[in-house]
């Protein structure tokens, strides 16, 4: 049957025919103050959205990648160790890795031993822009010819700690001379997830992402075949984190069209860390659940979950193995991988994914004409911004408005962590001199926690 025999015996309805019977419906009260709702990023959220507000003058979203892989974090501190771990993964249903690189030497050839670099996606995450290890694994992974995706992002080292890793001349010019020698590695990724995980809202997250790429392409212009990588906090406001990846492929595809660069990108997605809870914990694997499918339906390549316990725990295989399952439920009893594509012409999400889109654009060229990222961090205007909203985001979970199950609502008086912490769940606090101000981490329930803590 096709679409015109389908909807032969149906006439259409207009927005204002809809909004004509929802007002008789509502007996007099006022449409806009009754059901219109502004979301955290001050977008006006309608109760229904139809075909006036997808249109095809509207600029789409690049598509996502046909499939999406099941990733799971390798610390690498031993070789053969981190071998046999990534070879149990892949037994076990893991189809990308995801290997954190210690500062000791290591062989490529060692640590990629029996597995199918031609299926399986890899990225490297190094802890440092000068790590020594760094030129092994990319002089490797060009000769392989397979494509790895290495993490480097100096810019984001200052934002997260407050000191570029040597100093600011030293770090971009060992970043320049990565790109120049390996001009077909896809080098660079923008550490994105370090905005959403201390309170920055979905519009700051894709500007600050965007402007921090920028301040990279600004210096690196003879690039002309770089494929960015981000690794994107995928948060609990479902409909809009979908929107939010799929703004980001839009959003990067404008850029790239400036700079003639390929126009793909790779997004690792990963759930956020700021509405995790330790008390209640097994709450944590309904929030990861979600966050995970928002993850997949805006188009990630590359889903890593967070364990259930691992604000408290050390990496274990009980907590590795829950993780890896719920990604594993949604891809192969819940077949999250039989679309690619799931959230297209998608009303809402269309409509929230431009609006978004928009919205980053203003306060990236914002950004750029108040002298681009780095000089915004300098000044300490990104961090104040960042308060700013988490402030705003503190005082709606104290309040309770913003509810987290089993911390401000519904908490179990009964349950006792203190005995099983193996390491601290909360912010460090450390006196050192930084160069700028950090970007500091937080999770809302923490005082709360604290509290608790000290109470039982």
């Amino acid at each position: 049957m096709n679409k015109k025999t389908l909807f032969a015996d149906f006439e259409s309805v207009s927005t204002k025919a809809w909004k004509q019977k929802i007002q008789v419906d509502l007996k007099g009260a006022d449409y806009n103050d009754t059901l219109v709702w502004d979301n955290p990023e001050g977008i006006k959220i309608k109760p229904f959205y139809n075909s006036d507000d997808y249109t095809d003058n509207h600029p789409k979203a690049p598509a996502p990648p046909k499939q999406w892989s099941i990733g799971e974090r390798v610390p690498v501190k031993e070789i053969q160790q981190a071998n046999q771990l990534a070879l149990d993964l892949l037994k076990n249903g893991v189809e990308s890795l995801v290997f954190e690189i210690a500062d000791n030497p290591m062989a490529p050839e060692m640590l990629f031993q029996g597995i199918n670099l031609d299926t399986v996606p890899i990225y490297l995450e190094f802890s440092s822009i000068s790590n020594e290890n760094i030129e092994p694994f990319l002089a490797y992974a060009k000769a392989s010819g397979n494509q790895f995706f290495f993490g480097l992002d100096p810019l984001g080292i200052l934002a997260r700690t407050g000191n570029w890793d040597t100093n600011e001349k030293r770090d971009l010019e060992l970043l320049g001379g990565i790109l120049e020698n390996y001009p077909k590695q896809p080098v660079l990724q923008i550490d994105v997830d370090l905005y959403q995980n201390a309170g920055a809202n979905a519009v700051q997250q894709l500007a600050y992402a965007l402007a921090q790429l920028n301040e990279y392409l600004i210096r690196f212009t003879s690039r002309k075949d770089t494929i960015i990588s981000f690794k994107v906090a995928v948060g609990a406001n479902y409909f809009t984190e979908i929107a939010k990846l799929r703004a980001l492929r839009l959003l990067w595809s404008s850029l790239a069209s400036e700079y003639k660069l390929p126009k793909q990108c790779q997004i690792l997605a990963q759930p956020s860390k700021r509405n995790k809870t330790l008390y209640d914990y097994n709450v944590n694997m309904l929030r990861t659940t979600t966050e995970c499918m928002a993850a997949v339906l805006g188009g990630a390549n590359t889903v890593v979950n967070l364990p259930y316990d691992a604000l408290y725990h050390e990496a274990n295989e009980f907590g590795d193995r829950i993780s890896r399952n719920q990604l594993l439920i949604l891809k192969k009893e819940s077949y999250f991988d039989k679309v690619s594509n799931a959230a297209d012409g998608a009303y809402y999400i269309e409509s929230l994914t431009r609006q978004l889109a928009e919205e980053a654009l203003k306060l990236f060229k914002s950004i750029e004409k108040g002298g681009g990222w780095l000089a915004q961090l300098q000044s300490q205007t990104l961090q104040r911004k960042i308060r700013e909203n988490a402030a705003k985001e503190q005082q709606a979970y104290d309040s309770g408005n913003l509810v987290l199950i089993g911390s401000n609502k519904y908490p179990n008086p009964d349950d006792r962590m203190k005995e099983n912490l193996e390491k601290s769940p909360f912010m460090k606090k450390e006196s050192r001199k930084t160069v700028v101000e950090p970007i500091l981490e937080k999770r809302l329930a923490e005082k709360e926690e604290q509290k608790r803590i000290q109470d039982e």
